[in-house]
């Protein structure tokens, strides 16, 4: 299985960028569909953005679209997650996936960024 982590978290004002990585080991990352998910607090983990194996075609959850871009380095074996106008209910713990479609199902899971969105 591939191992992931990722990096990029942080503090940020409403209306501002972030961009997140996501670091995989192994030699099977361009095989694998690669995802974000976040989970606020006290709420379910939900599907943030998907990108397929080669990086061709992407799928946003409608609450991101427009703000949020997912990209892929396949030669560097990361994930990027390109976040900008963060809204306050951007805060949330991230972590990246790697499935079999753009939308999953997942096969394995970073631990987590923490991205906390200030007023």
């Amino acid at each position: 299985q591939v191992q992931l982590v990722e990096s990029g978290g942080g503090l940020v004002q409403a209306g501002g960028s972030l961009r997140l990585s996501c670091a995989a080991s192994g030699r099977t990352f361009s095989t694998y569909a690669m995802g974000w998910l976040r989970q606020a607090p006290g709420k379910e983990s939900e599907f943030v953005a998907g990108i397929n194996a080669d990086g061709s075609s992407t799928y946003y959850t409608d609450s991101v679209k427009g703000r949020f871009t997912i990209s892929r380095d396949n030669a560097k074996n990361t994930l990027y997650l390109q976040m900008s106008s963060l809204k306050l209910d951007g805060t949330a713990d991230y972590r990246c996936a790697a499935g079999l479609g753009v939308i999953g199902p997942w096969v394995s899971r970073g631990q987590r960024t923490q991205v906390t969105v200030s007023s």
